[in-house]
C-alpha cells in the first residue's frame, strides 16, 4: 500500500514557476516509477511526466517538454515536479501516481493516486 500527498500548488502569473511535491508513505517507494498527471475542468486526466524508480530515466508530454522537470529523492520518499514558464493552459489539478505496470503514459498503468493539488496560471 502506498499513500501519496501532493503539495505546492497555487496561483501564479504566466511565465512564473511552481514546484510540486508528492510525499509517499510505504516501504516500496524506491522500487516504484512515479508519474504526474493533470486534469483540467471538463477534460480527461492526461500524462505530464514520469520518472523511473532509480530516477535515471524521465519522460515528458510534448506540451511540457523543456519547461517542466520531474525528479525524486528516494531517501525522502518524495517526487517533485518543477514547473517553469507556466502558461494559462497549464491550469489544472495535478496528481501524482505510483506506477504499477504497462505504459507510463496513461492512467491505466498506475495503481495509487494522490488527492491532487490545484495549479492556476493567470494571463
Amino acid at each position: 500500500q502506498v499513500q501519496l500527498v501532493e503539495s505546492g500548488g497555487g496561483l501564479v502569473q504566466a511565465g512564473g514557476s511552481l514546484r510540486l511535491s508528492c510525499a509517499a508513505s510505504g516501504r516500496t517507494f524506491s522500487s516504484l516509477a512515479m508519474g504526474w498527471f493533470r486534469q483540467a475542468p471538463g477534460k480527461e486526466r492526461v500524462f505530464v511526466a514520469a520518472i523511473s524508480a532509480s530516477g535515471g530515466s524521465t519522460y515528458y508530454a510534448d506540451s511540457v517538454k523543456g519547461r517542466f522537470a520531474i525528479s525524486r529523492d528516494n531517501a525522502k520518499k518524495t517526487v517533485y515536479l518543477q514547473m517553469n514558464s507556466l502558461k494559462p493552459e497549464d491550469t489544472a489539478v495535478y496528481y501524482c501516481a505510483a506506477h504499477y505496470s504497462g505504459s507510463y503514459y496513461n492512467t491505466a498503468g498506475y495503481r495509487y493516486w494522490g488527492q491532487g493539488t490545484q495549479v492556476t496560471v493567470s494571463s
